[in-house]
């Protein structure tokens, strides 16, 4: 395979943007490639090489690259006008959609980002408590605000740290931390600081980091802990939201949270992010409350004409339904292969979400730490070379989507049992 384009660019890349990348897990040892197409389950370099594609932009992309209807609902929108700095009837009607389909959303507010939306979801639960602090799951990721760049292992009753260079100790002072499926800790952690926790933020199902699933029971017990304490439970949706069904993985686990924030998928690969909750919540968000939120890109007349042929489409197509089955479809064929080639590997996964972790199946952080990163490096660049594009890391997801077809599961298997070996 050669690549030499890419790594021109890549060279050129270094004098201009820090690291080369835009984005610190599109640093790809020793270097990116650089696409120059995409179209349906597949993506081209500019030398190119085109991948059987499982990153999909990291999880936006559930009906593929291109998908015809999203390019027509943005394309006529652009006919009329790409931003106006007023309100549409776009963003009512897909506020109404949403509303309609997530049993925790009683309003929205509509922002740019994922990360938009957990910073402005964090801020509305601590307005409307009068509380400081709140509880993040240990691996968790929430965006790369101040408040989520903590370190993992601080323990359900130490006050975190900051994970990164030039966050203040003061921006991490209220927040704490607990393992996934512990609810002993999350417990714990409520009791220690009752009369200051604001809220607890929780992926239903890890996405950074796997995926790793929730225990039988165990969101209903965060549910219960949180409840019986006045504190206000959010669901991070960004990645499960319209894709494990469509009204996210509390419609698939059965669990109504207090708030929710949405992204990725809605927006069908055009920037979009959702502050969603109960009405006693969201009427504390400006210029409603006191509770400030702002931005030029919110309701983006583009991002909601992608959200409507998003939604539209789901329906249409019964995309779920046909997701569930082709990720049960290939989780059982790779864990064959795994099998068969005597690996002490598991494979992770539901809907369209898989991972193989190289070492035990973890349940928390912790135990995800414990798996051969260096083994899975030396196989994400095989299966790189095969056409195979997955997440350049063992903690990120690898998503199906609507465009792969049974001929991409298959190549895709087979290059698993080669590379694997």
């Amino acid at each position: 395979m050669i690549t030499e384009k890419s790594r021109k660019l890549f060279e050129e890349a270094k004098t201009v943007l820090p690291g080369g990348v835009s984005s610190p897990v599109r640093a790809i040892k020793p270097y990116p490639f650089y696409t120059k197409s995409a179209d349906g389950s597949k993506i081209t370099d500019v030398d190119g090489n085109t991948y059987i594609d499982y990153v999909m932009g990291y999880g936006p992309l559930l009906l593929g690259h291109k998908h015809p209807a999203i390019r027509e609902a943005v394309t006529r929108q652009f006919s009329n006008g790409w931003l106006y700095g007023t309100p549409t009837e776009l963003e009512v009607s897909l506020a109404k959609k949403i509303i309609s389909l997530y049993a925790s959303i009683e309003m929205v507010r509509f922002v740019s980002t994922g990360t938009e939306a957990t910073m402005g979801a964090l801020r509305a639960a601590r307005g409307f408590t009068g509380k400081n602090k709140f509880i993040k799951i240990e691996g968790g990721f929430h965006g790369a605000h101040e408040a989520a760049l903590v370190k993992a292992g601080s323990g359900a009753t130490t006050l975190g740290t900051p994970d990164s260079k030039g966050v203040p100790a003061d921006f991490t002072k209220h927040t704490l931390q607990v393992p996934y499926n512990n609810i002993e800790a999350m417990t714990q952690a409520i009791e220690a600081y009752r009369d200051d926790v604001a809220a607890v933020i929780i992926e239903p199902v890890l996405g950074n980091i796997g995926p790793i699933l929730p225990e039988k029971g165990y969101l209903e017990d965060v549910r219960k802990v949180t409840e019986e304490n006045d504190v206000v439970l959010i669901f991070d949706e960004v990645i499960t939201g319209f894709r494990l069904a469509m009204g996210g993985a509390q419609e698939y686990f059965g669990v109504t949270p207090d708030m929710t924030t949405l992204g990725k998928i809605l927006g069908g690969g055009f920037h979009i992010g959702v502050i969603g909750g109960k009405r006693e919540i969201m009427e504390n968000i400006s210029p409603a409350g006191a509770v400030y939120q702002a931005g030029t890109f919110n309701g983006s007349p583009v991002s909601m004409s992608a959200g409507l042929a998003v939604i539209e489409t789901l329906r249409k197509e019964k995309v779920h339904g046909k997701l569930e089955t082709a990720g049960d479809s290939m989780r059982s064929a790779i864990s064959d292969v795994v099998a068969d080639l005597g690996l002490n590997y598991n494979m992770s996964g539901l809907s369209s979400m898989f991972k193989v972790f190289f070492g035990d199946l973890p349940h928390n952080y912790e135990e995800a730490l414990k798996c051969d990163k260096e083994k899975f490096n030396v196989f994400f660049n095989k299966m790189l070379k095969d056409g195979i594009f997955l997440p350049p890391s063992q903690y990120e997801t690898n998503f199906l989507s609507l465009a792969h077809s049974q001929d991409d599961i298959d190549k895709t298997v087979e290059a698993y049992h080669r590379n694997l070996k």
